[in-house]
């Protein structure tokens, strides 16, 4: 069984999203997706993210076909200590990170760049909601 291992906020999800899915499964059997807790997300993304809880974004995520398993992580070491637990054959990244660390790398066996869609990001959305009345 080849293991395919994929992390983000996933705040609001949009067909962006769902292709970095497809693609992930296209490349393995199984496949996890970490993500941020909410604290995580609040410190990263700033006070007013994220928008949807971890709870709720757990529960779409779980609902995806294309996504076999959902956990959390809170900081860069817990991120770290799942990808070295899971030993995924294909960590997938966005192609932003092409010439950046990527954490825990090291603990997966290859490492596959997604080209992200363009026209689709959830602070886009937020800001396209935020300015209509």
């Amino acid at each position: 069984m080849k293991k395919v291992f994929v992390n983000g906020c996933f705040d609001i999800l949009h067909p962006g999203h769902i292709s970095l899915f497809k693609y992930a499964k296209s490349l393995g059997d199984i496949v996890l997706v970490a993500i941020d807790t909410d604290a995580r997300v609040k410190s990263l993304k700033g006070s007013s993210r994220p928008i949807n809880s971890l709870k709720e974004r757990m529960l779409m995520l779980e609902s995806i076909k294309y996504i076999d398993k959902v956990v959390s992580f809170d900081s860069d070491k817990s991120l770290e200590k799942i990808v070295k637990e899971y030993s995924p054959d294909v960590m997938v990244v966005g192609s932003e990170y092409k010439d950046k660390k990527v954490i825990a790398s090291e603990f997966a066996k290859e490492v596959k760049y997604f080209e992200k869609i363009k026209g689709y990001s959830t602070t886009k959305t937020i800001k396209n909601i935020s300015g209509r009345r």
